[in-house]
């Protein structure tokens, strides 16, 4: 049997809101609410379920996502990225240099979403 991550829980202050983000950035839909959870599938295996119960922290521990996209998917994340104004970088300690990485003969850039989680985008890994 392989293991398939089915789906993980993003802490988040307004969970409608965060998933409704993340999805617009990354070209998904999100999912109806469904106390506790407002949901975006990812793709056939992988849910992201946003969740606020702790929000009523004033600082969520943050987290650190990465999605490997193909090369058109990484052109258009980064221009929804750009066209909404979203700081973004090319490294972990990069987050607002304004440019994209090149690793491993392809492209990565961070940026973070309204709860401080990072989010990092690559197309080779």
């Amino acid at each position: 049997m392989s293991i398939t991550l089915n789906h993980t829980i993003v802490p988040a202050r307004d969970r409608v809101a965060s998933a409704q983000f993340f999805a617009r950035i990354f070209g998904l839909e999100a999912g109806a609410p469904m106390r506790p959870f407002t949901p975006v599938r990812i793709n056939d295996t992988l849910t992201l379920d946003f969740d606020d119960r702790g929000s009523t922290r004033q600082h969520l521990d943050w987290h650190h996502y990465a999605f490997q996209v193909s090369e058109d998917e990484f052109d258009a994340i980064l221009e929804r990225i750009e066209a909404a104004g979203i700081p973004y970088g090319s490294g972990p300690h990069s987050l607002e240099d304004g440019r994209i990485n090149r690793r491993h003969g392809g492209r990565g850039v961070y940026f973070r979403d309204p709860n401080g989680h990072v989010l990092e985008v690559l197309t080779r890994d």
